[in-house]
């Protein structure tokens, strides 16, 4: 063997001995503060980590001796309840708990990613008052300090005022469409689900505004303000006030509100908050309230709140490594979250998106003279037009393929990127979604060879399954299954057409502008699946540890405002 298998890594001495460094770090201030080690087996049974809520996509899974379903655990927060649900039942609270341990999650084939990490996390039990969330966000400052972690920032929310507003909701399916859209971090499709309800003025408003608010406390009256204009008086903010208050002035100062971060609501109950550090594009460790987990755990009825917070040491060792070269001056170092004030890096795409691209930047302020006529240059300088509030100041333009821009900006090579709704899905990454820019419009259809009209329908009789030639395997897996229709994708990288006329396919999903080049090859259209835009776009680190990605983000949504453009020939991946 030469070769570990594909997600997993060997460790050598070197990185080793760093990673134990960090280690130490994390778990001596945990120490500090009286968490106790715990450790529970790699392997559990999956219907027993289900009993404690909805647990992780894992990778591997394999049947026991006994006939019982196993998991390589994805996570350690369900095994640690399982832990103490059925071993320490007796013991008294609060339970300060603490752990090092591997986890194993599925993670995309070639997408620079792994399936095991390491996390240090903790969890405190039975501690559901402000003293026990100012206490474990205290931990997680405490320990990012220790680590000297460039640029950090522990950012909060709460998943209750969301929670509350979708369930005051009349429209059902627009509470569902809602949540989905949130926890995919597509803003425009969540405005474009608001704009089409017939609910009332208030709360669609408060539903389109309120996974927006970021910045510091003050963010906190506008979401008092947003529910109250909806009819929810209820006080769902004083958690996160207390916790301010409760807060050492070293600790507060480093925090601050992004209520973007809002996730699975079927775990967390209340607090949910992320730490971030300069340089990377996704936290370094996130955590929250759950109380629900435990209730029961401790006897009938009886209800025990529970939180908790896990790093990810390959992140934390990530940051570091990323400080220590801007220290040495690497042009090549990531630069999210305006690491060093470097200038603000920005994706753009070549192609048919180009031109509408440079004239929407243009109009919002930003000088792409050189961005024009770039020769053979793959980084041109630009500036910001404007100065004062809401400046952007140096940038770095990045010129990229478009369907590669969503991967430039997923992994840190820029902070933020446009490119078309199609190249989004098909990355599926962990990307905000802020605005749609308009251009670039074209539609994904499904179509067949005029002269083969019913063939289709004839071969999936007989086979059970339509044979189907795309480059958009996600969105035409994604459009047969919600139709309940079994699709063979076979994935092309051009002239898709050929695939149904040369008898390979007995269909293709493909995009169209102008519909000429299905009449050219006489291909009849016989399904819609949906429009595509050009849409700006930001990694979850610049977005909250960048605010100039925001005020691009604003200016870009104005300068297309009641801005008419005309459909591209052409893809707009």
């Amino acid at each position: 063997m030469t070769a570990t298998p594909w997600g997993f890594r060997d460790i050598l001495p070197e990185e080793a001995q760093a990673r134990e460094e960090i280690a130490c770090t994390v778990k001596g201030c945990f120490r500090e503060h009286h968490y106790l080690p715990v450790e529970t087996p790699l392997l559990e049974d999956k219907g027993s980590l289900e009993e404690g809520g909805r647990i992780a996509d894992t990778p591997f899974k394999l049947f026991d001796d006994d006939g019982r379903l196993l998991v390589v655990r994805p996570d350690n927060t369900l095994p640690i309840v399982r832990l103490v649900s059925t071993r320490m039942r007796a013991a008294d609270l609060p339970l300060r708990l603490r752990y090092e341990a591997p986890v194993v999650r599925e993670c995309q084939r070639n997408a620079g990613g792994s399936r095991q990490f390491t996390q240090l996390g903790f969890e405190l039990i039975g501690a559901g008052d402000t003293a026990g969330e100012v206490e474990i966000v205290s931990l997680v400052a405490e320990a990012v300090r220790k680590l000297a972690l460039p640029d950090a920032r522990i950012i909060a929310g709460s998943v209750r005022p969301f929670k509350e507003l979708l369930a005051a909701c009349e429209d059902r399916e627009l509470a569902a469409e809602a949540l989905r859209c949130v926890h995919a971090n597509d803003f425009v499709g969540l405005d474009a689900r608001v704009a089409k309800s017939a609910e009332s003025e208030a709360v669609k408003v408060a539903i389109s505004e309120l996974p927006r608010l970021h910045g510091g406390a003050e963010v906190l009256d506008r979401v008092d303000a947003l529910l109250a204009a909806a009819g929810i008086v209820a006080p769902l903010t004083r958690e996160l006030r207390a916790l301010v208050e409760g807060l050492a002035p070293e600790d507060a100062q480093v925090l601050s509100f992004d209520f973007s971060i809002m996730n699975s609501f079927d775990y967390y109950t209340g607090l949910v908050f992320k730490a971030y550090a300069g340089g990377l594009p996704d936290p370094v460790g996130s955590g929250g309230r759950y109380d629900s987990i435990f209730t029961g755990a401790f006897g009938d009825g009886i209800e025990v709140p529970a939180a908790g917070f896990a790093f990810s040491l390959e992140r934390l060792e990530s940051a570091l490594n990323t400080a220590e070269d801007a220290a040495d001056g690497d042009h090549a170092a990531v630069r999210t979250g305006n690491v060093a004030g470097a200038p603000l890096r920005i994706a753009v795409p070549k192609g048919s998106l180009k031109a509408d691209t440079l004239d929407v930047l243009e109009a919002a302020g930003l000088d792409v003279s050189e961005l024009r006529d770039p020769g053979r240059h793959l980084i041109v300088r630009g500036r910001d037009t404007r100065t004062g509030e809401g400046a952007v100041g140096d940038i770095e333009f990045v010129i990229v393929r478009p369907s590669d821009a969503p991967a430039f900006v997923g992994c840190g090579g820029a902070d933020c990127g446009i490119c078309g709704w199609d190249s989004l899905i098909e990355a599926d990454l962990n990307l905000l979604q802020l605005v749609d820019l308009g251009y670039g419009l074209c539609t994904f259809i499904e179509a067949e060879p005029a002269w083969r009209a019913g063939q289709a329908e004839r071969n999936y009789a007989r086979r059970g399954s339509l044979r189907v030639a795309t480059k958009y395997p996600r969105i035409a897996s994604a459009w047969y299954a919600e139709r309940g229709v079994n699709a063979d994708i076979v994935s092309l990288h051009g002239n898709i057409e050929l695939g149904p006329i040369v008898g390979m396919t007995d269909r293709i999903v493909d995009i169209t502008a102008t519909g000429a080049t299905l009449r050219d090859n006489d291909l009849v259209i016989t399904g819609r699946i949906m429009d595509c835009t050009a849409r700006f776009f930001v990694n979850p680190g610049a977005a909250r540890l960048d605010p100039r990605v925001r005020n691009l983000a604003d200016r870009l949504a104005a300068a297309v405002k009641d801005k008419h453009f005309e459909p591209v020939a052409g893809s707009a991946q």
